[in-house]
């Protein structure tokens, strides 16, 4: 069976090695990987999860490297198609933090972190879902007006990634979601940071270009949600997806 093409491989490299740069140039502005590294620390911590060979993907600042190294683990961070079968197997410890939200065939992805794992090893991929940026979606939608293009991507559920973790043969599997809330003051600088953390389309048919009156419309969208200290709520929806081999 063909597997839909939704996302853009070329895109989403290209995505993924400016996001390596800004990320380099600037750690701090990393919040969205520093939440996501806490909280797989956190996990890890109360799993008391011991020491191995393991891998992490998604970490351009290393947020996750050195205190993984500092409990012991040996830790790899090659990049790779997460869609292809791993490049090395064998693993104690997976991590992926928002990479499985923009593959076309995410059960092969899930099947493939599995087969890398060693006897009970363990899976931990952080995502973006469900009900992430809903007033970046109305802003967008302001902005197009009457002609609204696909800027958001499709974003996955916990019922779908409880099955998916299933249907890949992860036993002691569990998705659980939470939401983190973000504010911004102007529209620039919701866009700006949105690409530092790695988050622009990559969508298979990328929409056009905002005009500068579709631009104007966004700002003056921004502007009639703001409150009264000027900024704008937005919402992350993130899921956390834990598997044993």
């Amino acid at each position: 069976m063909s597997v839909p093409r939704i996302f853009s491989p070329s895109r989403r490299a290209a995505r993924t090695s400016r996001h390596q740069r800004l990320a380099l140039a600037d750690p701090s502005a990393q919040f969205l990987a520093s939440h996501l590294a806490d909280d797989v620390l956190d996990r890890l911590e109360f799993m008391r999860k011991a020491p191995g060979k393991a891998l992490v993907q998604g970490d351009p600042a290393g947020l996750l490297r050195a205190p993984l190294a500092g409990r012991g683990h040996a830790v790899s961070t090659y990049r790779f198609d997460e869609e292809q079968p791993w490049p090395a197997t064998g693993f104690d410890l997976a991590i992926t933090l928002c990479q499985l939200d923009t593959v076309n065939d995410l059960p092969g992805a899930l099947i493939h972190a599995r087969n890398a794992l060693a006897p009970d090893g363990l899976f931990i991929a952080a995502l973006t879902g469900a009900g992430s940026l809903p007033a970046l979606r109305q802003i967008l939608l302001a902005a197009d007006g009457e002609r609204p293009a696909a800027r958001i991507h499709p974003q996955i559920d916990n019922l779908a990634a409880s099955g998916l973790m299933a249907r890949a043969g992860f036993s002691r599997q569990v998705v659980d979601s939470y939401s983190l809330a973000v504010t911004w003051r102007s529209f620039a600088a919701m866009v700006a940071d949105l690409r530092a953390q790695g988050l622009t389309n990559v969508l298979a048919d990328p929409p056009p270009r905002l005009t500068r009156a579709a631009l104007a419309r966004a700002n003056a969208a921004f502007a009639a949600m703001a409150d009264d200290q000027g900024r704008v709520s937005e919402t992350f929806e993130l899921l956390t997806l834990t598997g044993w081999k």
